[in-house]
């Protein structure tokens, strides 16, 4: 059975052993698009026994079909995933755009491709994927072989985040099935269509039923916090906020099941008087303001050096205001709403406190009067701002906006100090033209990413994740192929 329409609003209903189906309880809530705030559909609350059903699903599907399928012929049905998605391009693009009011010319360049590409980055990366053997002596001389054999851990809880929903989603499901493992999905409450769109997409290319679920809704007292709870799942890999990553820990303890964890930042970029300017600018344009600022990765403090302090802040300034806040579908649209209003409620707290704790608003720091048809809308100004304390909250507080605070730096010591005086340790950008000074002052940086002279550069294959209270463990390639897979000793005695 499809997704259904009822009343010109679309159901976002539960994915389920290979069908959709409304909440057990009949709970629903609305999934409000950002731009309008009109309603883009109506979400089935999946209560204990829809999550139940799901991982029992999962677990079924382990033990029939799916998890007897030769590696070949998993992989090639993974790999159908890509011409699926693609061939429903239009439809999750729409799905995407109106959960989270992104402008059309990034989720169609961005999110969607990149969603489904997921999937065959990790099904060329199991292809090559092998394990390792050792030949040990022996006090007999006659010497015995080590080698490791790997096996799916199972049926893995998978809680996406709002703000790269496909993309994201993808990126965990991918690596998941491509090792044989079942997935529940539990999508963010605010932009869940697109990950149960896939379901249809799992029957038409011949995923077996069960292997795939999707179960809406919340965190506490709702499907996340069923779902971690569930003593059939066998690991949980989370990306969001890190006071939700530490409950996750909590649960996951319970029958001491694995977690992969990928939790807030607050990036710092540093700028070198040696930098190209123009480089600087338009790449700190970009880790500020894509996506409304709602990107784990992005900056949100800029430490500049002095020589060149006043010239960057007037060029970024410039940039700024030469931005086009607009609809989604409007081409020239840089930056859409941000997800709903009570985010946005959060970030103009920050507003506010910048200007309480002494801050200068170099641009922005309000809302922006779009007309009355969008009025209703989460919009929100991109926001510049000197002058802070570097222990203001605005400084140490992960935002998720569009907003950035520049401070002036005299010496490399200063600026390393600066950038891991943090409880975060996500990802950095250094701007310098001195390759020696960059290779130097890198390795000092207590962060999982460290960008050189670009941002958002990644490569599918190299490890991706954070240190300190920015996550646990590492995506990407090889990497994650570690968390998806029981890896077990063979000795044999020759």
């Amino acid at each position: 059975m499809d997704q259904v329409v009822n009343q010109d609003i679309k159901q976002t209903l539960n994915f389920i052993g290979g069908k959709y189906r409304p909440s057990s309880s009949n709970k629903t809530f609305e999934n409000i698009c950002p731009v309008d705030g009109s309603v883009a559909s109506i979400v089935h609350e999946a209560d204990k026994a829809d999550v139940d059903a799901a991982v029992k699903a999962a677990q079924a599907a382990m033990k029939g079909e799916w998890g007897q399928m030769p590696l070949t012929k998993r992989l090639d049905l993974i790999c159908n995933l890509v011409d699926g998605i693609n061939a429903r391009f239009d439809e999750f693009l729409a799905a995407e755009v109106a959960d989270t009011g992104k402008p059309v010319s990034l989720a169609s360049h961005l999110d969607i491709p990149r969603g489904a590409a997921n999937f065959q980055v990790f099904a060329d990366t199991m292809k090559s994927h092998h394990g390792e053997s050792f030949k040990q002596e022996t006090p007999d001389g006659a010497g015995a072989i080590h080698y490791t054999s790997e096996r799916p851990k199972g049926v893995i809880g998978v809680i996406c985040p709002w703000n790269l929903p496909l993309l994201l989603m993808t990126w965990k499901v991918g690596p998941a099935l491509a090792c044989g493992n079942a997935v529940v999905v539990k999508p963010s409450e605010e932009t869940p269509q697109t990950a149960t769109l896939l379901g249809e997409v799992m029957n038409e290319v011949g995923i077996p039923a069960g292997v795939y679920n999707v179960i809406n809704g919340f965190g506490p007292d709702s499907a996340g916090e069923f779902l971690t709870q569930h003593p059939g799942v066998d690991a949980i890999t989370f990306t969001g906020e890190t006071i939700t990553g530490e409950a996750i820990m909590k649960s996951a303890a319970v029958g001491m099941r694995d977690v992969s964890l990928e939790l807030g930042g607050k990036n710092a970029g540093i700028v070198f008087a040696d930098c190209d300017m123009d480089k600087a600018i338009e790449g700190t344009l970009r880790s500020v303001f894509a996506n409304c600022g709602q990107v784990c990765l992005s900056t949100e403090k800029m430490l500049v050096e002095r020589p060149i302090f006043d010239e960057f802040v007037s060029r970024l300034k410039e940039g700024v205001e030469a931005m086009k806040v607009g609809v989604p579908e409007d081409k020239d649209t840089n930056m859409g709403p941000l997800v709903s209003l009570e985010h946005r409620d959060k970030v103009l707290s920050y507003y506010e406190a910048a200007v309480k704790e002494g801050a200068t608003v170099v641009t922005g720091g309000g809302v922006p009067d779009m007309g009355d048809e969008l009025n209703k809308g989460a919009w929100i100004e991109p926001t510049i701002w000197t002058g802070l304390a570097d222990d203001a909250s605005p400084i140490t507080d992960e935002i998720f906006g569009p907003c950035c605070h520049i401070r002036p730096f005299d010496t490399e010591e200063e600026a390393i100090e600066i950038t891991n005086d943090s409880p975060y340790g996500l990802a950095t950008s250094i701007w310098t033209e001195n390759l020696t000074r960059a290779h130097r002052v890198a390795p000092q940086i207590e962060v999982g990413l460290t960008w050189i002279n670009c941002w958002f550069l990644r490569d599918l294959r190299t490890p991706f994740g954070g240190s300190k209270q920015s996550g646990i463990g590492r995506e990407g390639g090889e990497y994650s192929l570690e968390f998806y897979l029981e890896t077990s000793n063979i000795c044999v005695k020759l």
